[in-house]
């Protein structure tokens, strides 16, 4: 069991873990598209921060907006530090109390669900840009990196959420 401090730095760590690799998705996917590494952000910004809601400006070259690009990517910091220490106030608690392991999977699982949700339904407009499969791609990307680190670090999760029968019982 990990010291409040040490669940704290794991939480940011996820965090930013989950920032980046989300930041590299788009910045692949995005150089895919042969459309520029920050079209993607620089759209999300426009949209979240600008009010960019008319689809039909997709059909020209966009000039990227630093500010936009920034606001953005600052957004996405903090949410993602915020969701990394709340997934570890989650495990913490499951190895606190192993009765409780399944039900706090369970938890995280619907917050990346509606993570998913929520950034596909404030992203409709742009959908042309960043269709539903990205989205889902991008999350799953960052959840399972995040999973694969902390299970290495503390390698009794496995057992905990995934053992047959009751958690916590031998």
């Amino acid at each position: 069991m990990a010291s409040s401090n040490s669940a704290r730095r794991e939480g940011l760590v996820i965090g930013l873990m989950a920032y980046l690799s989300v930041a590299a998705f788009y910045m692949g996917f995005d150089l895919l598209a042969t459309r520029g590494s920050f079209f993607t952000v620089d759209l999300l910004g426009k949209a979240v921060f600008q009010g960019l809601r008319d689809p039909s400006v997709l059909q020209y070259p966009i000039t990227l907006d630093t500010t936009a690009i920034l606001q953005y990517n600052a957004l996405h910091f903090v949410v993602s530090l915020l969701i990394g220490l709340t997934v570890m106030q989650l495990v913490t608690h499951a190895e606190r109390q192993p009765r409780h392991a399944r039900a706090m999977l369970a938890v995280m699982v619907a917050g990346l669900l509606l993570t998913i949700f929520v950034v596909g339904f404030l992203t409709e407009p742009i959908r042309p840009s960043l269709p539903w499969w990205s989205i889902v791609s991008a999350n799953l990307f960052s959840t399972l990196l995040a999973a694969f680190w902390l299970m290495k670090r503390r390698s009794g999760l496995w057992p905990l959420f995934f053992a047959s029968g009751r958690p916590g019982t031998a």
